[in-house]
């Protein structure tokens, strides 16, 4: 019989090939930063959205420090990572790849319907559509999709099967603009904190403290990725918080959530048509999870 590939070990394997990877501990997701680097203190690697000096030699800062150099992969910084790693992820930018990642089925038949014919990998809840050319990264730009590239990080899920295609104009056009417009550092007359009430709730069958915990936990998430995936963090906060309300009578003020969640993101550069789209697009996938 032969023995499953460790993550360590597949790594090695995709870096062989030039492509960058990176450890995933529990969760799958990339491993903490270091003290030194906790909160950027370091001042973030040069290959980050603000270039900065750290050379750190940790796994930290997520798909930054994706490398196929197999002298860091097997280094003894990474060990302690490795032993605890339960999957490989890889930086498709920087192996000139997109991914567009199709969450559930509906995703799916969208995208048999609009985009080429390209490699499929299929993950746990959909696939991955693999295509030959890097583009900025964007989350939430359809119900379901994502778009894994520059300063993403996608997981390792096999080779997939199919020719790969070239990066077609109909995946590029899917965040046009959404890198290119410098984003305000705050909505009009949005205040910094939570602006939900009990005044705008009064069908909420939850208590003001427990909402107001909630919102304002998902508001420092989306705070706390000052570097990328802010956006991404807000269709999630925008979606787990919807999901604790679809059993309530109504209404609920979730309109005012969402602009809360919208200024948490504008104030760390997410585009604000960007961050509007991605909370509605959580708040949608809330509903259509509980139909």
């Amino acid at each position: 019989m032969t023995q499953p590939t460790t993550p360590r070990r597949a790594a090695l394997m995709l870096a062989a090939a030039r492509v960058p990877v990176l450890p995933l501990r529990e969760g799958k997701v990339p491993f903490g930063n270091c003290p030194s680097c906790t909160r950027n203190t370091c001042g973030g690697r040069p290959n980050m959205k603000n270039p900065g000096p750290c050379t750190c030699p940790a796994p930290c800062h997520a798909w930054a420090a994706a490398t196929f150099d197999t002298g860091v992969i097997t280094s003894p910084a990474w060990a302690p990572a490795w032993r605890e790693a339960v999957a490989v992820a890889y930086h498709p930018g920087g192996c000139g790849l997109t991914v567009v990642d199709l969450d559930n089925h509906v995703a799916i038949a969208w995208a048999r319907q609009s985009l080429p014919a390209t490699r499929v990998v299929a993950t746990t809840r959909g696939q991955h559509w693999l295509y030959l050319g890097a583009m900025p990264s964007a989350n939430a730009v359809r119900p379901g999709v994502d778009i894994k590239s520059l300063s993403q990080y996608a997981r390792w899920l096999g080779p997939g099967t199919g020719r790969m295609a070239v990066l077609p104009p109909v995946v590029r056009a899917l965040v046009e603009g959404e890198d290119a417009t410098p984003a305000r550092r705050g909505v009009a007359s949005s205040p910094p904190r939570a602006t939900w009430d009990r005044t705008v709730a009064a069908g909420c069958r939850h208590t003001e403290q427990y909402v107001r915990t909630g919102l304002e936990r998902g508001l420092a998430r989306v705070r706390e990725h000052a570097e990328s995936g802010a956006g991404s963090q807000a269709f999630g906060v925008a979606r787990f918080l919807a999901a604790q309300h679809t059993r309530c009578p109504g209404p609920c003020g979730l309109d005012a959530i969402g602009e809360d969640i919208v200024t948490a993101a504008v104030s760390v550069d997410v585009p604000e048509a960007y961050a509007r789209r991605a909370v509605a697009n959580g708040f949608q996938t809330a509903r259509e999870r509980t139909a």
